[in-house]
């Protein structure tokens, strides 16, 4: 039974996946999610067989069936991510915290509005680099929610000072770096991402989530700018060039969140 409740998680969340890159390539682009999905490039409608998650992209060998040009390995890579996602979330409220299945579902869905906004936010940040205020709100909005809900027990609760300040001293911190550099290091929409990841994780585990994603940011950076002195003639990336920081903040957050990673375990 659980195996078949995982592989439903796992499917459910790869059809999200593909919803949610509908809504990270529409937004701001005057198009609503509503409407027909088309190709970039040839401006022709799709069918439903174009769309299927993971396997129209397999079966049509990454191109468009009708113009036959390169579809973007983003579509595929969202989706599998999301799929692996939803599956974690329901390994650890079912295997690792023991919920009953009905405290499970209530709390899995939660988290998966959560994970979803996440999701959004990367793929928008990476490609645009900037944090749309719409999306990055609506994860300040659920993370402060569960400051007072126990999703165990499913009553409200006190939060501690520390959990509740975690958000408000970690928005300071970002603060501070992006007043100090005149936004060059930073923006304040990751420093807003930071408030959400301090409510929902704490002070001590919101720090661990930070610090692995700049550490994680400085390996990245590091490596693409020594790749690109070494193979790229054109445009070559340096230590100066601007990476959209939302992305490591979120890899941070999810290694922490789904493995309990304490740094203070490597440091000290």
């Amino acid at each position: 039974m659980e195996i078949i409740i995982a592989i439903f998680y796992f499917i459910f969340g790869i059809i999200i996946g593909s919803f949610l890159n509908v809504v990270s390539l529409r937004h701001n682009t005057g198009r609503s999610i509503k409407g027909r999905s088309i190709c970039f490039l040839c401006g022709r409608k799709l069918k439903w067989f174009d769309l299927v998650p993971i396997f129209s992209f397999l079966f049509f060998s990454g191109r468009c069936r009708l113009c036959k040009s390169k579809i973007s390995w983003q579509y595929i890579f969202v989706e599998l991510s999301t799929g692996f996602v939803f599956l974690g979330i329901f390994l650890k409220f079912f295997f690792i915290l023991n919920y009953s299945l009905s405290y499970m579902i209530i709390s899995a869905i939660y988290f998966m509005i959560i994970f979803s906004l996440l999701i959004i936010i990367f793929i928008y940040d990476l490609k645009h680099k900037i944090i749309p205020n719409r999306f990055v709100y609506a994860f300040i909005l659920f993370s402060f929610f569960t400051l007072f809900f126990n999703l165990n027990t499913f009553q409200l609760i006190i939060p501690t000072i520390s959990h509740l300040a975690a958000g408000p001293v970690f928005f300071l911190f970002f603060f501070f770096l992006w007043l100090i550099s005149g936004g060059r290091w930073i923006g304040l929409g990751d420093g807003k991402l930071a408030v959400g990841i301090g409510w929902i994780l704490g002070l001590s585990a919101g720090f661990s989530a930070i610090t692995l994603s700049f550490w994680i940011g400085a390996l990245f950076g590091t490596g693409l700018a020594l790749i690109s002195s070494l193979y790229l003639q054109k445009k070559r990336f340096t230590i100066k060039s601007e990476i959209p920081f939302a992305p490591f903040l979120i890899i941070g957050f999810i290694i922490v969140f789904f493995f309990n990673v304490n740094i203070f375990n490597f440091i000290l």
